[in-house]
């Protein structure tokens, strides 16, 4: 009898004329719904958020002491305006020249890791303590920052309010940065509300975008989630000498030319892009992506010509676009003297 049933309902699909646009419908939301933003921001059983230690890591960040020349802060290479990135190709470190790699943006680190390009640093705080140590970025040295630091009578006081018994060390001083970058949120943007059911949020064209996106463009393999990245490692081609993750990973190839994937919210205000930034805006990311890039043995199998039609480009831009907030104002702490 369920058998005569199934078959009356199959049935009943095949010449019921919406019955394909329902599934379609239903299959719609299902993917949307992957994309859905998370309400809670994952902070570490061993770093748990704290206000007092967030307030602390931003002055932090800010604050020019950390570096060896005292020129130099977090935000000169991870500048709120520019999506937390710097508008060029790569950041300028502490000797004035530019270095290897461009700055990563550390919106929605919280949900990241590994960390670096590369991914070297398995934690935030460990993330943070490479750029300010390293000679040619902030060049400062914790021997230095410390005293510095606790000569500041209100970076003392506080931080002994925030880590009683403990004070200013370098593990606290890490901790602080790592837990306000974990606060570094992207905002909703209009992907986000369409998501949420506002069907008018974005544009028609966008949501062609979202499905080439997610089908012909093959970019939701590696760029997945809310945050759209599947924090792995993959060569996409790239013209470039750096072999990446294969420092770390020499034995295998597919690791050679590998970079993390970066996720993809607030494209708008970080280019160029790449782990070079040698591509300067959306246009020419798409534009490579379609041509492949270079096949090599290191080239992950799921990278290949994707023969985009213009208006494709088009579409996929404008996806693109609508996984951008709105731009809000990042305040400037006040630092102690």
């Amino acid at each position: 009898m369920k058998t005569v049933i199934c078959l009356v309902i199959m049935s009943a699909a095949l010449v019921f004329p919406g019955a394909k646009a329902l599934q379609a419908a239903d299959d719609l939301n299902t993917l949307k719904q992957s994309y859905k933003r998370p309400l809670d921001i994952p902070f570490p059983a061993n770093a748990p958020y704290s206000p007092q230690i967030a307030t602390l890591g931003k002055m932090l960040y800010f604050d020019p002491r950390l570096s060896g020349a005292k020129n130099m802060n977090c935000a000169s290479c991870h500048n709120p305006s520019f999506g937390y990135e710097v508008p060029v190709a790569t950041a300028i470190g502490a000797a004035n020249t530019p270095l290897g790699r461009q700055a990563p943006t550390i919106l929605n680190a919280a949900w990241i890791a590994p960390l670096f390009w590369d991914g070297r640093a398995a934690t935030l705080e460990e993330q943070a303590a490479g750029p300010m140590t390293a000679p040619v970025e902030m060049n400062g040295k914790f021997s230095e920052i410390i005293p510095l630091l606790r000569a500041v009578d209100d970076y003392e006081r506080w931080f002994n309010i925030a880590f009683p018994g403990t004070g200013i060390t370098r593990e606290t001083v890490l901790t602080a940065v790592a837990t306000y970058e974990r606060t570094v949120v992207s905002g909703w943007a209009p992907f986000d509300r369409w998501v949420e059911g506002q069907e008018d949020a974005i544009s028609e064209q966008a949501k062609r975008g979202f499905r080439i996106f997610n089908e012909k463009a093959n970019c939701a393999v590696c760029h997945s989630g809310w945050n759209f990245t599947d924090n792995k490692f993959h060569d996409i081609g790239m013209p470039s000498e750096d072999i990446g993750r294969g420092e770390y990973e020499p034995d295998n190839i597919k690791a050679r030319h590998a970079f993390k994937t970066p996720g993809l919210r607030n494209l708008t205000y970080r280019a160029p892009f790449m782990h070079d930034g040698s591509i300067e805006d959306l246009d020419a990311m798409i534009a490579h992506y379609n041509s492949g890039g270079i096949d090599r043995p290191s080239r992950s199998d799921h990278v290949r010509p994707l023969d985009l039609t213009e208006q494709e480009h088009d579409d996929l831009k404008a996806f693109l676009v609508s996984l951008t907030a709105d731009k809000t104002e990042t305040p400037i702490p006040t630092l102690p003297n």
